[in-house]
């Protein structure tokens, strides 16, 4: 048919959207609370990726810029993968430290490091240091800051010239993340400073076992393949222990444990509240442990063990990394599915542990004194804030309910942000029950989606799902339906935030219903929907995504089910892949952007977590690989990946291809001179078209 019979596409929402970076732009970051309850944030404006920094003084609500950023892309090759790993994409003053009584504001240009007062910005101290720099902190004094540099501890002051504190042996290196930790287990960091700026904790990587994977940008063959130690399935990971050396210089105290049993480095953290700590799992991480540093050894505080996995808590706030025990004087708070439903306690050294009462807790946030604060909520399309009295007192919401929400806390500020039902984003601080906005300049989308959600019973199941229809819907026509997914671990992507749903509008009006639901294996929903999944990614979420769409097409006629397409990105696009592959019955074409084909391609935390080792499983990765199925390939799919992808490797597409190209069979493949993020709007801008036109081709406009 000519393509005139499609509505035209929404061109302006397009650009707006990509520019925005899909509205997020504009939105304050909360970096840290001072002792006095200022609120320190970055902030870019609405079309920009360049940070600037801003503080708001809770006591009157003023606003004050107090350090200009600049587009500087000079980053080193390990500065711009962590940022990858944080998934960072703003540019300009995108870190900041403070001193710990708030006078001295720290960041760094590249190798250039900066320390401004902070009641005077423009009074500053700028040193250049010879060589690459990597993840400078200052310390709780105001008078260091530390850096790492080709693998070794340095210290530098405002004057006298850097101090190196320790000489890696080849093939080891000091304070550095291992890539495990930063991109599957969300800590970034790799060493930390003492409360009395005295010493210097700091992870010791022994790489030498890992695979070296080398990534290149073919458009520019004369630029040199970046290496990475990547540990694939059923390969070596680093050997991780801890040292503790003093700024003064002097050989490190090294700090282990059974390294052997519990290789992962989870958390580590030391502040001024409790003695340093850090937490460990085993290799397919069924067993975690606790422990507390004392002196120079280490103390048990807790031992956990899930025949399936435990999940260490992902971070929610920028102040505090959830799953790391958090100290309240001599006790701590922690969190547990150890009874099946996620539980806070109070705990102490010895090993009592009082339970804090709070239905449908998902993640500790923060704390202060008298209280712990969380997210938790018993709907699992909303979430707010409660305020958790230690003594046993009933929990307090201190959110609107109205959204989904998470805060910081520190200095008896709670900074809460959330993305509401009625559309838009909150920041706002509450101080002595008194509210102050943290300013946004963020655009908001020119529409209102069209978004129902509903719910589906499936063999005694409630699944949430969403339908978003065209603006100028028309009961009487049938229209070609796209089900957007992700369907993985870690995320879900039906909440009740309206302008989450803009660019299924954007789909919608360009001429398709759009479906969305989550599966089992996605969280929020309790241990066993989550841990449905253990030994095979794809069986349980096909099934249940597909058992409620079909509910969808038998509730709302206006869904041709016989032209429905599936489209995702990263673990959404492996499902996209494997829906087409084993579900022609149901998919008539498919976009699986940045797809995993082969989990024993992918990193050991993340794969090995679900599927268990690849020699205690190797049926389930076989039966789970997208290469396994090729052959069975008979409906239109489209690839999408980008090259230079140092999360999941451009080779799971290539393996595809290969695959599929020995079976006689082919796909469309666009690639794209991007890593997994692809923030630059230029290339979202045409994935988006492509992606419309792609499945306009094939299943055809409404009739």
């Amino acid at each position: 048919m000519p393509n005139q019979t499609w509505p035209a596409l929404n061109a302006q929402l397009l650009t707006d959207s990509v520019e925005t970076f899909n509205w997020r732009l504009g939105l304050p970051t909360v970096l840290a609370i001072t002792l006095d309850g200022s609120v320190i944030y970055r902030r870019t404006p609405p079309r920009s990726f360049v940070a600037s920094i801003y503080q708001l003084d809770t006591r009157t609500g003023k606003e004050t810029m107090l350090l200009s950023g600049d587009d500087d892309t000079n980053l080193s090759d390990a500065e711009k993968a962590r940022r990858e790993r944080s998934r960072t994409v703003q540019r300009g003053i995108v870190d900041l430290d403070l001193s710990r009584d708030g006078a001295w504001m720290f960041y760094s240009r590249g190798n250039q490091l900066v320390f401004a007062d902070r009641t005077s910005p423009k009074r500053a101290v700028e040193r250049t240091i010879d060589g690459e720099v990597y993840d400078p902190h200052l310390s709780p004094d105001g008078k260091l800051v530390g850096y790492v540099q080709d693998g070794d501890l340095f210290v530098v002051g405002m004057e006298g010239p850097p101090r190196r504190l320790t000489k890696h042996p080849e093939g080891i290196e000091y304070g550095v993340a291992d890539f495990a930790a930063m991109e599957e287990l969300d800590r970034r960091r790799g060493w930390w400073w003492s409360p009395d700026s005295k010493q210097i904790l700091f992870q010791r990587n022994d790489n030498r076992s890992i695979d070296t994977v080398y990534v290149s940008d073919v458009r520019h063959p004369e630029k040199k393949p970046v290496p990475f130690k990547y540990p694939r399935a059923g390969t070596n990971n680093a050997k991780v222990d801890l040292g503790l050396v003093s700024v003064d210089g002097g050989e490190p105290t090294w700090i282990t444990w059974d390294t052997e049993k519990y290789p992962y480095l989870a958390r580590c953290s030391w502040s001024a509240a409790g003695p340093a700590t850090i937490v460990v799992l085993t290799r397919e991480q069924q067993d975690v442990v606790a422990y507390a540093l004392k002196g120079t050894q280490l103390e048990k505080l807790v031992e956990e063990h899930d025949d399936a996995w435990v999940n260490v808590p992902r971070p929610e706030s920028t102040l505090y990394a959830a799953g790391t025990p958090l100290w309240i004087g001599d006790k701590f708070l922690w969190t547990t599915e150890r009874t099946g439903d996620w539980t806070l306690e109070l705990r102490d050294a010895a090993g009592t542990a009082r339970p804090l009462a709070i239905p449908g807790l998902r993640t500790l946030v923060g704390a202060d004194d008298h209280a712990a604060y969380v997210t938790a909520s018993t709907d699992p399309l909303r979430q707010d804030v409660y305020r958790v009295p230690l003594d046993g007192k009933p929990a307090t919401r201190i959110t609107p309910g109205d959204g989904g929400y998470t805060a910081d806390v520190a200095s008896g500020v709670v900074v809460v942000s959330g993305a509401l039902a009625k559309g838009g984003r909150v920041t706002f601080a509450i101080r002595d029950d008194k509210e102050h906005d943290l300013p946004a300049v963020a655009e908001h989308p020119s529409l209102v989606p069209t978004t129902v959600i509903e719910k589906i019973e499936i063999d005694g199941r409630t699944h949430y799902a969403t339908i978003t229809r065209p603006r100028d819907f028309d009961a009487k026509k049938k229209y070609p339906v796209l089900l957007k997914v992700y369907g993985g671990p870690h995320a879900r992507t039906v909440e009740d935030a309206r302008d989450g749903y803009v660019m299924d509008q954007f789909y919608a009006d360009a001429g398709f219903v759009v479906v969305r639901s989550d599966n089992r294996g996605t969280p929020d929903r309790g241990r066993a929907w989550e841990r449905a999944i253990l030994k095979d990614l794809i069986t349980v979420p096909l099934r249940d995504q597909v058992d409620v769409l079909q509910a969808m097409g038998k509730r709302h006629p206006e869904m041709d089910m016989k032209r429905v397409g599936v489209t995702g990105w990263s673990f959404g696009g492996y499902f996209s892949a494997m829906a087409v592959l084993l579900r022609p019955d149901v998919f008539a074409a498919g976009v699986a952007g940045a797809p995993v084909t082969d989990w024993q391609l992918y990193d050991t935390a993340y794969t090995e977590r679900y599927m268990r080792e690849p020699v205690h499983n190797p049926e389930g990765y076989k039966s789970t690989s997208a290469l396994t199925h090729a052959s069975k390939l008979s409906r239109p799919l489209l690839i999408i990946h980008g090259i230079t992808d140092d999360n999941v490797h451009f080779a799971h597409s290539l393996s595809l291809i290969e695959a599929l190209y020995v079976a006689g069979k082919f796909a469309n493949v666009i690639t794209l001179s991007a890593t997994h993020m692809v923030p630059d709007p230029k290339l979202n801008l045409a994935r988006e078209q492509v992606q419309i036109d792609f499945f306009r081709q094939h299943l055809g406009p409404p009739p």
